[in-house]
């Protein structure tokens, strides 16, 4: 019988041993083996965790038809209820505010500006379209942060719902994820309004920012749930995860370009998955290239690992969440 802990250890297994068979791709796959090992270790590790998240999702699609069923069923049962939290969320972000939506365009435009004026004598000869290349990083990392920040709190403040009739629990951090992707719409404009001022050329490549987007939405929806279920049972966390996050912008070359770094750093900074989302983005919008196989195969890794690990945790603490709320 297909257990969540038989998937779980399976995956874990099934990990070792894609990672060991996938040291022997090509090197023009995997890249130099002579490489240092803080770089070349994870790339195999996320290869062969990519490769296995990927075998247990067809094997429960295969021996959990009824599970897979249900959930199917549920979700369409209550889909009106995350259409309703959606649009709570969006409509109660600009209540009672003179300038409502308008401000999803002025923060990042307002953000980019002071940013701006305080790094530009420092990056600008650097960094060509700097505020393009600063505002490109900031819409991925606040859209990662406003999700996740606020999805961490979404099982806690829903504690009169929980508590009175039943609904699927992770409809409420899914909503909140869903509310910042809006809102990374109306920065997009944003963005768009920057690309013409500054007079960056528009490339054919700027078609496929979707899947940078898909990849970070995927990822934050995964660390959301993960935080949301933690949080229920060491509050704290919504207090710690404000100094994670601050630290996390630092480390994520936003602002600055990743080459002012030294060299055994560099290796470091890949392992951040913002790092990776934000350099495809700005690979399609500033530079016109289409990142390669490995490159989507790192964010895709990053995005299944963090969702599978957060919905994992989520369902196998769900039916706890009332005893502590």
């Amino acid at each position: 019988m297909l257990t969540k802990k038989r998937l779980a250890l399976l995956t874990i297994l099934l990990t070792i041993a894609y990672s060991g068979a996938l040291y022997y791709l090509p090197e023009s796959i995997i890249g130099n083996r002579a490489d240092n090992i803080l770089l070349y270790a994870p790339k195999i590790v996320f290869l062969g965790m990519t490769a296995a998240i990927t075998t247990a999702v067809i094997l429960v699609l295969v021996f959990k038809r009824e599970f897979v069923r249900w959930q199917k069923t549920s979700f369409n049962r209550y889909k009106h209820l995350l259409r309703l939290l959606v649009r709570r969320d969006f409509v109660s972000k600009y209540r009672k505010s003179i300038f409502g939506v308008v401000w999803s365009l002025l923060n990042p435009l307002l953000t980019m500006l002071v940013i701006t004026m305080v790094f530009s004598y420092l990056f600008r000869r650097n960094i060509e379209y700097f505020p393009v290349y600063l505002l490109g990083g900031q819409i991925i990392y606040g859209f990662f942060n406003e999700s996740t920040t606020q999805g961490m709190r979404t099982v806690i403040s829903s504690e009169g719902i929980i508590k009175k009739i039943y609904v699927p629990k992770y409809i409420f951090p899914l909503s909140r994820v869903i509310s910042s992707l809006v809102n990374l719409v109306f920065s997009f404009i944003a963005f768009l309004l920057v690309f013409i001022v500054v007079g960056a050329p528009f490339r054919w490549t700027m078609l496929l920012i979707p899947l940078p987007i898909l990849y970070t939405f995927i990822f934050s929806l995964g660390v959301a749930m993960l935080l949301s279920s933690m949080a229920v049972f060491f509050r704290d966390l919504t207090y710690l995860y404000g100094v994670f996050t601050l630290l996390l912008m630092y480390l994520t070359p936003i602002f600055y370009p990743v080459d002012i770094l030294p060299d055994n750093l560099r290796p470091i900074i890949g392992l951040n998955p913002l790092f990776q989302f934000i350099g495809y983005f700005r690979d399609l919008t500033l530079y016109g290239k289409v990142p390669d196989l490995w490159t989507n195969l790192v964010c895709i890794g990053f995005a299944l690992a963090s969702l599978c690990c957060g919905t994992f945790i989520f369902m196998t603490q769900q039916d706890k969440y009332i005893l502590h709320l």
